[in-house]
C-alpha cells in the first residue's frame, strides 16, 4: 500500500523549515514580531520542493466599526478560514483558523486573512520560534502557606482587575505570543497580566489584535 503523499510532504517540510525568528519591528510600540511574509518566504521553496499548495475557503466573516483613541473610525474584521493543503496525488489535510484585523481603511479583511494563514502554517507545520523557553530557566520564590493565604485575601483593588478567563482570552487573541502581550501591557504600566484593570482590558485586546 503506497503512502499518502500529503503526510510525507508535511513531515518533510517540518524537518527542513527551521526557526522563524522575530525579524520585524513595530515602529509605534518598539516590539519585534514575525510577519506573514516571513512565514511565506520560509515556506514557499519547501512547498514547491514537496509539491504542496493551499486553498483557502472563508467560512465566516464579520465586520464592525470601532473608534480609536483619537476618535477616528476603525473597521474590525474577524475571519474564520479553512485551509486545505493538497499534495501531488490529490491527498489533503485541512486546518481551520481565525484571523482578526483592524484598519482605518479597507484592509481589515486582508489583515484578518493574513493572520489566519500565518497561524495555520505555524500550527500545521509546527514551525519553531525563538520564544520557546525551558521550564528550568525560570525560578520562583513561593511564600509559606500561611503568608500566601494572607496575600491571596481579596481586597477592593483586586475587584477592579480582570478575571482569569479574561487573561486567558487576552493571550488567545495574541496567538499565545507572550512577548507581544508583555510589551503591550508595559505600555499601559502593567508588569503582570493579572494586574490589568477592567477599564483598560478592551483597549489592550484591540492593540494585541492589531499587532499579532
Amino acid at each position: 500500500m503506497s503512502e499518502t503523499k500529503i503526510y510525507s510532504a508535511i513531515n518533510g517540510i517540518m524537518s527542513e523549515i527551521g526557526v522563524i525568528g522575530k525579524g520585524k519591528k513595530n515602529q509605534t510600540q518598539g516590539f519585534m514580531y514575525r510577519g506573514v511574509d516571513d512565514v511565506m518566504n520560509a515556506l514557499q521553496p519547501l512547498l514547491i520542493k514537496y509539491g504542496v499548495f493551499a486553498v483557502p475557503e472563508i467560512l465566516e466573516h464579520t465586520r464592525e466599526e470601532r473608534t480609536s483613541k483619537q476618535g477616528a473610525a476603525l473597521i474590525y474584521s474577524v475571519c474564520r478560514i479553512k485551509y486545505t493543503f493538497y499534495a501531488e496525488d490529490g491527498s489533503s489535510v485541512t486546518a481551520v483558523t481565525i484571523g482578526e484585523g483592524m484598519d482605518s481603511g479597507d484592509k481589515s479583511g486582508n489583515k484578518a486573512m493574513a493572520i489566519a494563514f500565518k497561524y495555520a502554517c505555524f500550527q500545521l507545520f509546527c514551525i519553531p520560534t525563538e520564544d520557546i523557553k525551558d521550564p528550568d530557566a525560570d525560578a520562583h520564590e513561593v511564600t509559606p502557606h500561611k503568608e500566601r493565604s494572607a496575600v491571596m485575601k481579596p481586597d477592593a483593588a483586586a475587584l477592579d482587575t480582570i478575571s482569569a478567563a479574561q487573561v486567558k482570552r487576552m493571550f488567545a487573541v495574541s496567538g499565545e505570543n507572550a512577548d507581544l502581550c508583555r510589551d503591550i501591557l508595559r505600555k499601559y504600566g502593567y508588569e503582570k497580566s493579572t494586574d490589568v484593570k477592567k477599564a483598560h482590558y478592551e483597549a489592550i485586546c484591540a492593540e494585541i489584535r492589531q499587532s499579532a
